[in-house]
């Protein structure tokens, strides 16, 4: 089985997740959209020798904020003995989507080492095509069983999205990615930027299962979990939403 810097092709990628003999309707990057749901066929063993549950991996991120925010930092996992292990095989216990703002680094933010994190970074922090194959593989073939959708405070992309002007280039296609968020379930509390950034984050969570059969699947089976998460660009603090 081919593999490049950890990552199996596409083609063994879908014989993995036993997806290779379906008819697909639509291939994007990584993500497969499937037409029919009872098809789907997951390894019944998680891929991780030593799985970590997402009750585990969520307490493990707290406690690493913690230290941040403390100035406590351990920098763990990060010697050479570690480098070296995880050049053979990565099992990174939870995947973050997270913002692509440069104030947003998850490794520092939750004080973790090489292999610990699988992370996904893209401005808005939006669930693309791109960003949910990325997560597809994290969950089916690295057996990860938390993801964290981790915004900020101050998001631009946010900020543009409700700003609504034309904007050139690509960045235009992240906006849309995000304008949906802002008309659902609106919050009368609080900073109106803050709760946009919210009803992003919430609203990108439930599209990384809505449109993905594989992460679908998995939270149906309990192997999986997805969350919300605020960072405090002023403070450092990460507040999970649920």
């Amino acid at each position: 089985m081919s593999k490049i810097n950890g990552f199996l092709g596409r083609r063994n990628f879908l014989k993995f997740v036993g997806l290779s003999t379906l008819s697909i309707g639509t291939l994007t990057a990584c993500n497969e959209i499937i037409t029919n749901r009872s098809q789907i066929r997951i390894p019944e063993n998680n891929p991780n020798p030593n799985p970590v549950s997402a009750e585990e991996a969520k307490r493990r991120l707290i406690e690493g904020n913690r230290r941040f925010i403390n100035q406590n930092r351990q920098y763990p996992n990060q010697t050479k003995r570690r480098l070296q292990s995880v050049s053979k095989k990565q099992y990174p216990y939870a995947a973050i989507l997270g913002c692509a703002d440069s104030r947003v680094p998850p490794e520092i933010i939750f004080d973790q080492g090489l292999g610990d994190l699988f992370v996904v970074r893209i401005a808005g922090n939006i669930a693309s095509n791109e960003t949910i194959g990325s997560l597809e593989y994290s969950a089916a073939n690295l057996g990860t069983q938390l993801i964290v959708v981790l915004g900020h405070k101050g998001c631009g992309a946010v900020s543009a999205a409700m700003d609504n002007q034309p904007d050139d280039g690509n960045i235009g296609s992240v906006v849309d990615g995000i304008k949906p968020s802002l008309s659902q379930n609106p919050r009368m509390r609080g900073n109106i930027n803050d709760n946009a950034v919210i009803n992003n984050i919430e609203y990108q969570a439930r599209k990384l299962q809505n449109n993905s059969q594989i992460i679908d699947r998995l939270i149906r089976d309990n192997r999986l979990k997805i969350v919300g998460a605020y960072y405090d660009i002023d403070t450092g603090r990460v507040r999970f939403l649920t």
